[in-house]
């Protein structure tokens, strides 16, 4: 393409924009590395060149490693900060993706920055506009998607848009879901085999329909199947609800990305607690389904193919909707790993859903689960009764939750971000009525941990083939980000103190900190340009108890910036 249409290409993006029309807004000087960008194939995605991270954990196994080993154990002492962005406000917890030299950062609410991943120079940024009369939001948006020429986006106002790669003019833009009935999507999707496959959340509503995961052709948008994360009544499951009709059957949300296998050809996917939170206010004593469960998912029409059910009948928030990451022990032996707000680490059979181990990391007082099937009942007096206060480990913000664990494949080891604390709360009644419903979450007070008086954040080391704990490393404040693990033998993690940590793999020892603007939250990835590794370490505000109460109850010395939201990117000196 000559200079002169390169410029008419981009004046023609900037001209539609000025009129209202949906489109990216175009930076000059990054032409030549938008024009150069390569579409990204589902081998691709499969198998990801050590340079790219094109996925939400970087590969559909969701195993938030790279094999980069530029940056090691010896020389990470050395890191240097290469470049650094301010993002938009609002809740930041996002997953930058590179492919092809390009970073792809999602913009709260829905939207994406686009940035040269060596420099940290704007290619384009596309800023969604909501329909109607609303006005922008700015809630989280945890990742987005990047498959063929496009990017792919869910937004605040429950739709999902693809974006050219190379410009950010839109090529399609779909409503999955309506928002006047509470949906909405705080993360973004994953895609396989030509479908972009998202799961919705906002489903505390009572309304005659339920919460769902649905996937969308790549090249359309068209939905291609949609299947509920709640059983509905007369269907199978549908009788866990008891005599409850669809109305008043909610939550389920599916708020964080699955994962998927192509040798079972499965999708694994996390769903959220039964809403409102307790059994007296959702007045049945059943299990719920399929809330709380890790649903396998057949990607040509949607079924659910098997299921296993963590919490049934889930009586206090504690998720189990978080990532599943897929491991393989060899002789046959295919599992999918995944651990919610009790911190327990569920192993299941990859191909039917078998109950293999759950491991307790004994942080939690209100569940004993069976050994041989995996089933987990309540302990005796630690269901909630309506307005009576109930003293609980963990807190309803969970001992892990949206971080998420990494795996290394040396140290055949998983690396787990904590926080360790308690609760003393009361939980409400909720008016069965149509348009109603919400959480029945009453008053709480946060409260440290017995096992861990001084410090709430912990990230864990642990065993994946035994479930031995092989290390902790303790901070006062929690980790606020996922764990990353890399070739090179290094974990990173970042706290709620504005620390970012880079530990030894193997013996846990942190080798490099360094103290950012504010809290260290959401995704970190690492990357390589023309031979360049870096480390991408996102900071914000925002989201949820971890950042929010518990640090300002329990740690109230430690204070950070508020609104600051960026991107920090470290290498080595050149």
């Amino acid at each position: 393409m000559s200079s002169r249409a390169r410029l008419s290409a981009a004046a023609m993006v900037i001209l539609l924009a000025a009129f209202g029309k949906p489109a990216g807004r175009l930076a000059a000087s990054g032409l030549a590395a938008f024009i150069d960008f390569k579409p990204v194939s589902e081998a691709m995605l499969l198998h990801p060149d050590a340079a790219d991270w094109p996925n939400w954990r970087r590969t559909l196994d969701g195993w938030g490693y790279s094999p980069l080993k530029q940056i090691t154990t010896e020389n990470v002492n050395r890191l240097q900060l290469a470049w650094s962005w301010g993002l938009n406000p609002g809740i930041s917890q996002p997953t930058p993706l590179v492919a092809n030299g390009m970073m792809f950062v999602p913009i709260p609410g829905g939207g994406v920055q686009t940035l040269d991943a060596a420099t940290g120079d704007l290619l384009w940024e596309y800023r969604v506009r909501p329909g109607g009369d609303g006005a922008p939001r700015t809630s989280p948006m945890r990742n987005l998607a990047v498959y063929g020429d496009n990017v792919y986006i869910a937004t605040a106002d429950a739709r999902l848009i693809a974006l050219n790669a190379r410009s950010g003019t839109v090529a399609w833009d779909h409503q999955v879901a309506d928002t006047k009935l509470g949906y909405t999507y705080s993360s973004g999707p994953i895609a396989v085999k030509g479908l972009i496959v998202a799961g919705i959340t906002g489903c505390q509503r009572y309304k005659n329909d339920v919460c769902f995961i649905s996937a969308h052709d790549a090249q359309t948008g068209k939905e291609v199947w949609r299947t509920s994360t709640i059983a509905r009544p007369g269907e199978p499951g549908g009788d866990t609800w008891g005599e409850l009709p669809l109305t008043f059957r909610a939550g389920g949300d599916a708020w964080i990305p699955g994962s998927y296998d192509p040798a079972t050809n499965l999708i694994y996917w996390g769903t959220a607690q039964a809403k409102p939170w307790t059994r007296f206010a959702r007045g049945t004593d059943g299990d719920a389904l399929f809330t709380n469960c890790t649903l396998a998912i057949d990607p040509a029409n949607g079924r659910i193919v098997w299921y296993f059910q963590h919490l049934p009948g889930e009586s206090h928030d504690m998720d189990e909707s978080f990532e599943r990451i897929l491991v393989d022990f060899g002789a046959g032996r295919a599992s999918v790993f995944t651990m919610g707000k009790l911190g327990i680490l569920w192993e299941l059979d990859r191909r039917s859903g078998a109950f293999v181990g759950a491991r307790d990391l004994r942080y939690q007082n209100l569940v004993d689960v069976d050994p041989r099937t995996g089933r987990a009942t309540y302990r005796p007096n630690m269901l909630p009764q309506a307005g009576v206060p109930l003293e609980f480990c963990p807190s309803a913000s969970g001992v892990k939750s949206l971080r998420a664990m990494a795996y290394h494949p040396d140290t055949q080891a998983f690396y787990i971000p904590l926080n360790l604390s308690c609760e003393r709360g009361t939980f409400n009644e909720v008016e069965h009525r149509e348009g109603g419903g919400g959480s029945g979450g009453g008053r709480r007070t946060n409260l440290m941990h017995p096992d861990s008086p001084d410090c709430i954040g912990e990230l864990l080391e642990m065993s994946y083939r035994t479930g031995e704990i092989l290390g902790r490393h303790r901070t006062r404040t929690a980790p606020t980000t996922s764990a990353l693990t890399t070739g090179g033998g290094l974990v990173i993690v970042g706290d709620f103190d504005r620390y970012l940590y880079v530990h030894d793999a193997r013996t846990g020892k942190v080798l490099f900190e360094t103290r950012l603007s504010t809290s260290v939250q959401g995704f970190p990835i690492t990357y390589a340009v023309n031979g360049r590794q870096y480390i991408a370490v996102p900071v914000g505000t925002g989201g949820g108890q971890w950042v929010t109460t518990i640090p300002a109850e329990l740690t109230p010395e430690k204070k950070i910036a508020q609104g600051a939201n960026a991107m920090f990117v470290f290498a080595l000196p050149k």
